[in-house]
This record gives C-alpha cells, sequence and structure tokens, in this order.
C-alpha cells in the first residue's frame, strides 16, 4: 500500500516504507547507469533513484523523462549512505527508489530555468511569471508575507479588533493630489478613484459603532 506524502516531508523515520510522490522534475543526472533525480513541489524536493534491473519499466520512463515534466511515482524510502547526506536538502538523508512512474504531463523546454536561482532578464521573468513562481526563492516569499500577515491579523484579532474591506475605488474628491481615474461603463462621463479621504470610511465606520 502506498501512501501520499509531500516531497519536503519525508525524513529518516520513513524510511522501508512504501510512499507516492507527485511533482515536477527539478533536474536530474545519470551516473554508472543510475538516473537520479529530484522531484519538486511546492513542499520541498526529494531525491529519485531507479535500479534498471530490478524496475526496468519505471527506469525506462525516468531516463525519458526532462525538467518540468510531472510526475508520479510510487517507490520505498531508503536511508543515503551517510557520506553521501546532503545537508542542504531537509530530505537529504533519504531517497525514493522508484518502483512504478507514471508521466502525469510533459513539457517542452522552459524560457526560465525553475531549478536555477540567477537572476534572469525581469521582462522575461514578468512574461513567464508562472514559471518564475514556481521557484523556491519566490514561493519562500509568499509563504512568509502571508506568515507575516497572518501573525498581524492574528494579534489583531486578540486585542479585539476587526478587519472591515472598504471600497478600493471611491467617487473623485477635488483634492489637490493626483488622481487615478477609472472611468464607469454605466455611467458615461464619470469616474472612480483611489480613495483620497480614507479617513472618511474609517469615520463612518466609527460612527456605525465599529470603535476597533
Amino acid at each position: 500500500m502506498y501512501k501520499t506524502h509531500s516531497c519536503g516531508e519525508l525524513r529518516a523515520a520513513h524510511a522501508g516504507q512504501s510512499v507516492t510522490l507527485a511533482g515536477w522534475v527539478h533536474n536530474f543526472r545519470t551516473f554508472g547507469g543510475v538516473v537520479f533525480l529530484v522531484l519538486r513541489d511546492r513542499y520541498g524536493i526529494t531525491q529519485i533513484v531507479t535500479d534498471p534491473e530490478a524496475f526496468p519499466e519505471a527506469h525506462q520512463v525516468i531516463e525519458s523523462s526532462r525538467a518540468e515534466w510531472v510526475l508520479q511515482i510510487e517507490g520505498v524510502v531508503k536511508m543515503r549512505p551517510s557520506d553521501q547526506f546532503n545537508p542542504k536538502m531537509s530530505t537529504g538523508e533519504i531517497e525514493l527508489e522508484a518502483r512504478k512512474v507514471t508521466v502525469l504531463n510533459q513539457s517542452k523546454a522552459t524560457p526560465i530555468v525553475v531549478s536555477r536561482e540567477d537572476d534572469e532578464n525581469e521582462d522575461i521573468r514578468l512574461k513567464y511569471r508562472y514559471l518564475d513562481l514556481r521557484r523556491e526563492r519566490m514561493s519562500r516569499n509568499m509563504v512568509l508575507r502571508y506568515r507575516v500577515t497572518k501573525f498581524m491579523r492574528d494579534f489583531m484579532d486578540k486585542e479585539g479588533f476587526i478587519e472591515v474591506e472598504t471600497p478600493i475605488l471611491f467617487k473623485a474628491t477635488p483634492e489637490g493630489a493626483r488622481d487615478y481615474l477609472v472611468p464607469s461603463r454605466i455611467y458615461p462621463g464619470h469616474f472612480y478613484a483611489l480613495p483620497q479621504s480614507p479617513q472618511q470610511l474609517k469615520q463612518l465606520l466609527m460612527v456605525a459603532g465599529m470603535d476597533r
């Protein structure tokens, strides 16, 4: 029975267990007839190995895989030799011996190398944002931002505050600052703008009884 795990959660304690992983091909290399493939999902990466004699079909599929292909791999978690531990990987003490490999989706050569953290041209990164966001650094930044925001919201909640979403666009007011106008489709000749007097919204809530 194969149990589904994420690529970043396997540890030495899972050695000997039959597990299923699914993710993108991060990178791969061949050494002495054995293919070493690194599989990635948003939780981390895990090294995959194949035994061409014991599981030739799995070996053949992995050998033909390319970067950013999506694979589902069933196999057994094994400890690496102590001299082959990789301290740079959270799963660096183990590897997964693939016994069955299913190609869920193939990929053409990508304009951005996801496995490399080198700074690409900014225009290319923005054009292929979905690839840029697969990178470990970008994923880590999004998770960090979420945790910081959640910490602030949890703190404010404990202090009795409530969060109210006020309008992003508001009726334009004749102020001195330069406005960013958005024309109204329903009311021709009228425009919405970013609120230049957001304190009005705060005061409206306070008068309504929302003291925090």
